[in-house]
């Protein structure tokens, strides 16, 4: 096959243009083009009034070597790389011991999979509920103000993902295309196909339910076994190895290959770690609020006359701004179409997050504003980040007056530093409901200071972002994990070995794909260990 990059046709080109022009541009005739396929299609809104679809091509042809030949010095014309996943070991039977995933969310489950797939029958353990239970627990503080510590946007089947947007794209380096095994399995479990080529894939919120459940059947199916309910409350090591995990019930499992795939929100388990002595250092990370504004305003602003196009779909945005006092201030998570979600884990906290369905027809589009944060902001030990995010959802859930109601402002009121009163024209989707109020308490005095200079500085960006009545919802904070369980060219702890730090809680991955992704390299970094024990 050869691949074609950077193949650009106008927005509302007709479905047999993409034919012509694969021959125009190889110079072929219609009999020498025996397939085609899609491998990427993205779209360049830089000016919106010619938007312009932008193409990466799989092609057959007659007589590939003489076509690559004349095209031998055009880098956007190359022989097609090999993007099929191959399995790095097959188990050995019987098995003397099955590895330990803690987690199953995005990393987690990739892990999983990928060890049933080589036949390594992983035991998955999985502190919250499985995620049609899980679902109902998280209703039940969005609608009743109820919160169950242990079954909640963070915690439970599918991860904290399983209620976002699905966004299913990263900027990470990925040479060996894993990305690409994670979106098939995905696809495999009901995702959408599309997820394949379109640019900036997503599945939502409704659809990653069922196709979490999908996978869970397959690592069962594979001799996998997944247990919920299943709380990792300690981790025993001796001499520097470890040898497995005691759970909450009293129930302990041995094993000398053990991933924490944990979430970024797992705090007791990163203090459990801390003092069994396994390394950690502080991380970055950043806090901020959730902003929403109309969907239809982005549209425009962002697609101008092919807004509402249903390729280009519900418009999205990416923003920063590098302010006086020497912060960051920058989109993150952005949710088209979509809503605000109160996401805490812990009681009389208030955090929130943002989350999409795929269709992305809510009439808000949201999206966190954030200020970047340091170590030297939060000094101390491994965990006084998590201490640092305590406080603000703390203060948060004050200024909302409890009941996990989120304090919120109109945005023209905070650039203004003065206290709202009442909602404007738009209309806050969080529930289980906002108080209107002054957010200047919420957030450091530094961050409050660098986000009131972005905010006119976005609007010189997307015109129309400064809208006066735009709803500012507090507080973000869990944006990434605030300490790295840091590890080895092996992927284990640095002074445990065996012991597999991965995925967004161990500071290595930051979204469902770059976690999955990661999820893989660990499920290899295991077999491959346990196959050399075995040689040996």
């Amino acid at each position: 096959m050869i691949r074609i990059n950077e193949l650009r046709l106008p927005l509302d080109h007709p479905p047999e243009a993409l034919r012509a022009a694969v021959l125009e541009r190889l110079a072929l005739t219609d009999q020498a083009l025996l397939e085609l396929h899609i491998f990427k299609r993205g779209y360049d809104a830089r000016r919106r009034d010619a938007i312009v679809l932008v193409y990466t091509l799989d092609v057959k042809v007659q007589e590939e070597a003489r076509v690559l030949a004349r095209f031998s010095k055009d880098s956007a014309i190359q022989p097609s790389p090999d993007t099929s996943y191959k399995f790095v070991a097959k188990a050995p039977a019987p098995l003397k011991q099955r590895p330990i995933v803690v987690g199953f969310g995005p990393c987690g489950m990739l892990a999983g999979l990928i060890l049933a797939q080589m036949g390594f029958c992983p035991i998955i353990l999985e502190r919250g509920k499985k995620v049609r239970e899980r679902t109902k627990d998280t209703w039940g503080l969005w609608r009743k103000q109820t919160l169950n510590p242990e079954s909640n946007v963070q915690f439970g089947e599918g991860g904290a993902g399983t209620f976002s947007d699905g966004k299913l794209y990263s900027q990470i380096k990925d040479p060996k295309f894993y990305g690409r095994k994670v979106l098939t399995e995905f696809v495999k479990a009901g995702a959408p196909e599309e997820i394949l080529y379109v640019s900036k894939p997503h599945i939502g919120t409704f659809r990653l339910v069922k196709m979490v459940e999908q996978m869970r059947a397959e690592i069962i199916a594979l001799g996998g076994d997944i247990r919920f309910e299943s709380h990792v409350t300690d981790l025993f090591i001796d001499k520097g190895q470890v040898r497995g995990v005691r759970l909450g019930r009293g129930e302990e499992l041995q094993s000398d290959h053990v991933i924490m795939a944990l979430g970024h929100s797992a705090r007791d388990t990163f203090a459990m770690l801390h003092e069994r002595g396994v390394f950690m250092e502080q991380k970055p990370f950043s806090i901020g609020f959730r902003v929403e504004h109309p969907q239809k305003l982005i549209d425009q602003e962002r697609f101008g006359k092919f807004a509402g196009n249903n390729i280009l779909g519900a418009a999205d945005y990416k923003l920063v701004h590098h302010a006086k006092n020497g912060r960051s201030v920058y989109s993150f998570c952005m949710c088209p179409g979509g809503q605000v979600v109160a996401a805490t884990s812990e009681e009389n906290r208030v955090v929130t997050n943002g989350m999409s369905q795929y269709s992305r027809a809510e009439r808000n589009a949201n999206a966190a504003l954030v200020v970047g944060i340091n170590p030297s902001d939060y000094q101390g030990l491994p965990l006084a980040g998590i201490d640092f995010q305590r406080h603000w959802e703390s203060k948060a859930y004050e200024l909302g007056g409890g009941g996990y109601i989120a304090p919120a402002q109109l945005l023209g009121d905070f650039v203004k530093g003065i206290r709202s009163t009442q909602l404007g024209t738009v209309e806050p989707s969080y529930q289980p409901g906002v108080l209107m109020t002054d957010l200047r308490e919420a957030l450091p005095t530094y961050a409050i200071e660098a986000l009131r200079e972005a905010l006119p500085a976005f609007d010189k960006q997307i015109r129309g972002f400064s809208l006066y009545d735009a709803v500012l919802t507090g507080v973000e904070t869990r944006t990434s994990s605030p300490l790295r369980i840091t590890r080895n060219e092996q992927y284990q702890s640095l002074n445990v070995k065996g012991l597999y730090p991965a995925g967004e809680g161990a500071g290595y991955a930051g979204g469902i794909l770059s976690a999955g992704v990661d999820g893989i390299r660990v499920a290899e970094a295991v077999a491959q260990a346990i196959m050399a024990q075995v040689d040996h």
